[in-house]
């Protein structure tokens, strides 16, 4: 009952932050839940593209990764290597796929993107290399703005995503927040905020209605 309460609201937003990245040059849409997030990311990907991804619980979560192995999508995967020298290699490739997936750790009021990576492959598709990037971030990650989006990353995003890595350390895995650590392990090396999209439509964003990922 509750819910319909909750999806009004959320649509309500969501439109407002939909309008706020496209005038940044964004292509933008706002769907209501998994299904339909699912269904316009696989509709925004060519048949003909090979197709990568940054680490995501988000993409998980909504079944695009499972969706695009059972449709035969050429996809480069990098969770399929054997040896950490493939592994990097395949990250590599992946800067060069036609199509590159990933969620944000935030998104603001006013349109911004702002993401936090440890080795950087992921920011560096972003910014760069793939002709067709699809964010896909769950209503839980709009922030005021660039201040309460690096709260945000310091206080859940860092320390939830360190929860699942299992074999590293560092004192947000220990105190569930950030002490601005400069640890081996640290997953927060690479701080990047995309306050517009160049070339215009190249990154799509979909917004979903429902919390997703960290």
């Amino acid at each position: 009952m509750i819910k319909k309460y909750f999806d009004k609201r959320n649509t309500l937003y969501g439109e407002q932050i939909i309008k706020a990245l496209e005038k940044r040059g964004f292509e933008a849409y706002y769907c209501v839940d998994c299904v339909s997030a699912r269904d316009k990311a696989l509709s925004l990907i060519p048949k003909t593209h090979s197709v990568s991804w940054g680490g995501s619980m988000t993409l998980s979560e909504i079944g695009l990764l499972q969706a695009l192995a059972s449709e035969g999508y050429n996809i480069i995967d990098r969770d399929e290597a054997k040896t950490p020298a493939e592994r990097t290699e395949m990250m590599k490739r992946s800067l060069t796929a036609d199509t590159f997936l990933m969620s944000s750790n935030a998104i603001t009021e006013d349109g911004m993107l702002l993401n936090v990576d440890g080795r950087g492959n992921r920011v560096a598709a972003l910014t760069f290399g793939p002709e067709n990037v699809i964010v896909v971030v769950g209503i839980n990650k709009v922030v005021r703005n660039i201040d309460d989006a690096v709260y945000r990353i310091k206080t859940t995003a860092a320390p939830l995503n360190m929860a699942r890595f299992e074999g590293l350390e560092t004192p947000c895995k220990l105190t569930g927040k950030c002490a601005e650590c400069t640890s081996a392990d640290c997953i927060c090396a690479h701080w990047v905020v995309t306050r517009l999209c160049r070339p215009a439509k190249r990154i799509k964003v979909i917004l979903v209605g429902e919390e997703l990922g960290f």
